[in-house]
């Protein structure tokens, strides 16, 4: 561990494809650190999207009642600094659909919020998870839309990886630690 990293307890990262179990396996390392959770949700609630809410209950339902949920679809650096304290374990779920919410950022804009998102992490005194989308293991997208998020998030995910304690992928009904199993790859 670096001295830029000291400050926080402990980063996770944890990643893979849809549906892999990536926010169970987030949510049974919240509860084993036997902290305060604060789950950041960073969906927008659409009421006219009946099986997005469907997913949505889904999450809510499967966690602890004694869990504080916050939704933060933008201000996710923000919201972290603020319960960035000893006792609190953050969750957040999911980075690929914070990243979603601001893809319309210019690509100036968008360096810039993954430097202070970055600098958040590095900064923080509570143990952190992170859940976040495998997208680029397929097709390229044919539309630019689709290839700045695959590509925005790729690089996001390599960022956070890097500066993360441990790195687990959720695949195959599996969960791989990637920081005991892999080597890592320098920025």
């Amino acid at each position: 561990m670096n001295s830029a990293q000291a400050n926080y307890q402990k980063l996770i990262l944890v990643t893979g494809p849809a549906r892999s179990g990536k926010s169970e396996w987030a949510e049974s390392l919240a509860i084993s650190y036997r902290k305060q959770v604060i789950y950041v949700a960073t969906s927008q609630v659409d009421s006219s999207d009946v099986e997005w809410q469907t997913r949505i209950e889904k999450h809510k339902n499967r966690r602890p009642h004694d869990w504080i949920t916050l939704e933060v679809p933008v201000n996710l650096s923000e919201t972290i600094a603020t319960y960035a304290h000893p006792d609190f374990c953050i969750l957040v779920d999911s980075l690929g659909t914070w990243l979603a919410n601001i893809l319309e950022q210019d690509e100036h804009t968008w360096n810039e919020t993954l430097e202070i998102i970055i600098n958040s992490l590095l900064q923080v005194s509570s143990d952190v998870i992170l859940v976040a989308e495998e997208t680029g293991w397929g097709v390229v997208p044919s539309a630019p839309i689709g290839r700045l998020f695959r590509d925005r998030l790729g690089s996001l995910i390599r960022r956070v990886g890097v500066i993360s304690e441990s790195v687990y992928l959720v695949t195959g009904g599996y969960v791989l630690n990637l920081s005991v199993l892999g080597v890592p790859l320098k920025l």
